[in-house]
């Protein structure tokens, strides 16, 4: 087996919490007493569009919420949103231990909308960690489709075995694995050292 040269990561449930997943949103409907069958019909039709980057927060904002007056303001919900965000500081510094001893190329391979990404990539320095960010709104496509994992293949030239995809999703696993990836399901920072000390065994 030839040695693993390269390793892909998600971000939301692994590097930091989710960014506008499913408990994010209820802690949200939560906050601002908004009505949630409503707001998850309106979710429901402009999320891919949203994840896939072809409408930004503001668009995705007019059209689940802000279609109608509200006694709060754009700008209040939207800080909310992002003070959702939190680190994994345990994952991040494993991560960049990874990158800092230059055995292989980082990356990610994440779903998420484009205003969120850079916000997450910027606030928690994910630029210095990773080399390139395969994300759903940079290259409109969306884990578990196959094609995002052959896209990261092909932009780094890198053969899929000897690639590692680390995500804590099985869905996106088994999409990783049917390319030829090698894959680790992340259940805590200890585990996946263990899990990659074996696979680089």
């Amino acid at each position: 087996m030839p040695p693993i040269s390269a390793i892909f990561w998600d971000v939301g449930g692994v590097l930091l919490t989710n960014a506008w997943d499913r408990s994010q949103r209820e802690a949200a409907l939560e906050h601002f007493k908004l009505d949630e069958e409503e707001f998850a019909d309106r979710h429901e039709m402009v999320v891919s569009s949203f994840e896939r980057g072809k409408i930004g927060l503001d668009d995705y904002l007019d059209r689940t919420v802000f279609y109608r007056a509200r006694p709060f303001s754009r700008d209040e919900f939207k800080q909310y949103i992002f003070s959702l965000s939190q680190p994994n500081t345990e994952a991040l510094t494993f991560a960049r231990q990874l990158a800092d001893s230059k055995n292989y190329l980082m990356g990610t391979i994440n779903n998420q909308s484009r205003d969120l990404n850079l916000y997450r990539i910027e606030k928690f320095g994910l630029r210095s960690i990773f080399s390139l960010f395969v994300s759903s709104c940079f290259v409109g496509l969306r884990k578990p489709e196959q094609d995002i994992y052959r896209l990261a293949l092909e932009i780094t030239q890198k053969a899929p075995e000897e690639c590692c995809f680390i995500d804590d999703r099985s869905i996106n696993l088994e999409a990783a694995k049917r390319v030829g990836m090698h894959t680790i399901k992340m259940d805590s920072v200890a585990q996946l050292r263990d899990d990659l000390r074996k696979l680089k065994a």
